[in-house]
């Protein structure tokens, strides 16, 4: 049996306010990682008290001891302090664009999108900067960089960065039927006795949202309901665009992860019309529970999807509006489309993710 590899895993992500989706793809991976018993997997953690569940690290760690924002801008401009005192490792991973200091330990760094470089206005300031000064790190420092999409791997070359450090490990999903007692249970908690059509993530520019609502209002009086799942972000607010649609929209804000499997299952349809994703998740989790999905053409997320959904342009209105009513009106697209759906997203695994990655480390201590 090969020697177990001892990695630096930074979790920093865990403790931000909107963790997003990369810390579902970090804690993800973290227990994939762990249960193939073949890495010793220590988190790299910031001081404040312990993120409650779902973002609870799965894994051991150590503490930088000062707040995740005050370590990034340490990392980043005084390249200090470093993580393998604290860690023993063999290799760091920074599974963000939030890039410790390189030092004799070879270095990992996930790149999640480099939308900061391509969309600037769509984040804060402060974001912009941070994010723009880890991209340059991973490119100058890292002697490998894992990318979750094609998509982002060809920006990371266009931006760039050598196409031989790159490489390609698309992030997974567990496919799943959901109980009917679970659905009922889901159903009677969050008051949902329309069917609906359902959009997951937190609330931000590029996730498109405006054109969501633009395109629902454009289907005219019907039972289904939009519901959004997610927490508010920044730079985005959709009040005015969600006047005149009163009832027919549910906003649920964050919702359980243990509720979140069963609001995918129960919806007809499932829509992310966002501009811009490095991979896509809540598609690939809708997938996973046979529900038919509608993204954005000519991103990562209709790259990942196949032939299990439809692909969209990104700012034609009508378009979602016509797809949406296709889907929800036939009956035989709708059951394909759910058949094809279960059938992609079984290609993907958090175990595969963890096998590629594994990969990476093991080429770096050869």
């Amino acid at each position: 049996m090969a020697e177990r590899i001892r990695v630096a895993y930074t979790i920093m992500q865990l403790w931000h306010r909107v963790p997003g989706g990369t810390a579902t793809s970090t804690l993800e991976l973290a227990r994939a990682l762990r249960s193939t018993g073949e890495v010793d997997l220590i988190g790299v953690a910031p001081a404040g008290p312990l993120p409650p569940p779902p973002w609870t690290p799965p894994i051991p760690f150590r503490r930088v001891h000062l707040p995740y924002q005050l370590v990034y801008d340490a990392w980043h401009h005084l390249r200090r302090p470093g993580v393998e005192r604290r860690t023993r490792a063999q290799v760091v991973h920074a599974t963000a664009a939030t890039v410790p200091p390189r030092q004799s330990a070879p270095l990992v760094v996930t790149i999640h999108d480099l939308f900061p470089l391509q969309t600037p206005e769509q984040f804060t300031p402060r974001g912009v900067r941070l994010l723009t000064r880890g991209i340059e790190l991973a490119r100058s420092d890292a002697d490998l960089v894992i990318c979750p999409s094609r998509a982002t791997l060809e920006d990371c070359v266009a931006a760039g960065f050598d196409r031989d450090r790159l490489r390609l490990v698309p992030w997974g999903v567990t496919v799943a039927p959901v109980a009917d007692a679970e659905r009922q249970r889901v159903r009677a908690r969050y008051q949902l006795d329309n069917p609906y059509v359902l959009w997951v993530g937190t609330i931000e520019p590029r996730k498109n949202l405006p054109m969501l609502l633009d395109a629902f209002r454009g289907l005219g009086a019907r039972a289904e309901q939009l519901v959004l799942v997610g927490p508010p972000g920044w730079n985005e607010s959709l009040d005015e665009h969600l006047v005149g649609l009163g009832h027919r929209v549910r906003r649920l804000g964050f919702v359980p992860s243990g509720d979140l499997a069963a609001l995918y299952a129960e919806a007809r349809l499932f829509c992310f019309p966002s501009t811009r994703e490095g991979f896509g998740l809540p598609p690939l989790e809708a997938m996973a529970r046979s529900t038919p999905v509608l993204v954005s053409a000519d991103t990562a997320m209709s790259e990942v999807i196949g032939d299990g959904g439809l692909s969209v342009p990104a700012d034609d209105v009508q378009a979602w509006s016509s797809a949406m009513m296709a889907v929800l009106d036939d009956p035989a697209l709708a059951q394909r489309l759910s058949t094809e759906a279960v059938a992609r997203a079984a290609e993907f695994t958090w175990e595969l993710a963890a096998r590629r990655t594994i990969d990476v480390y093991r080429e770096l201590v050869a």
